[in-house]
């Protein structure tokens, strides 16, 4: 929520902060969790979810201020709901795929390039910036749709080998 808030009132140095503030907790946390091996299936489950959550406020701004197509909300916001899905029915938590933590860099990567200061370097740079933030979240929405396909071919083929 403060990530919106200072998108929505032009403080883009604050939310551009604290999204990477963001990040740089979910991977440390990620790391103390494994390392002390404390993992949980409630906290398999709630760590997704608050991960879309830091990931989908920057891209629904973004939309919002007319960068992003529309059609991206949807398409990430069915990819997510499908996988999350799946995901909360398995056991374990549904471990996330590597080519699913690709997709997650790669597209905080690009939201960190698109919300990027203007007022912090000069604006060709700023520019640059955003033009590549622009690429990887493409880029991100390709593995986006390639990981879905990974996690959910396999269950396809369970089902159709059944039905046989």
């Amino acid at each position: 929520m403060t990530i919106l808030l200072n998108l929505q009132h032009h403080h883009r140095s604050w939310a551009w902060i604290f999204l990477l503030l963001g990040g740089i907790t979910d991977i440390l946390d990620g790391v103390i969790i494994r390392k002390a091996e404390k993992s949980s299936i409630w906290g398999a489950t709630i760590d997704p979810l608050t991960d879309k959550l830091l990931v989908f406020v920057p891209i629904i701004w973004l939309t919002y201020q007319g960068v992003l197509p529309i059609c991206a909300i949807w398409g990430l916001l069915a990819r997510e709901l499908l996988i999350s899905t799946w995901r909360g029915n398995q056991r374990n938590g549904g471990p996330a795929s590597r080519i699913g933590k690709y997709k997650t860099v790669v597209q905080f990567t690009s939201l960190l390039l698109l919300i990027f200061p203007v007022t912090w370097f000069k604006t060709s740079v700023v520019f640059f910036f955003h033009g590549l933030g622009w690429l990887l979240f493409w880029f991100s929405m390709i593995l986006a749709l390639y990981s879905a396909f990974e996690y959910l071919e396999p269950r396809l083929n369970q089902k159709r080998a059944s039905n046989l």
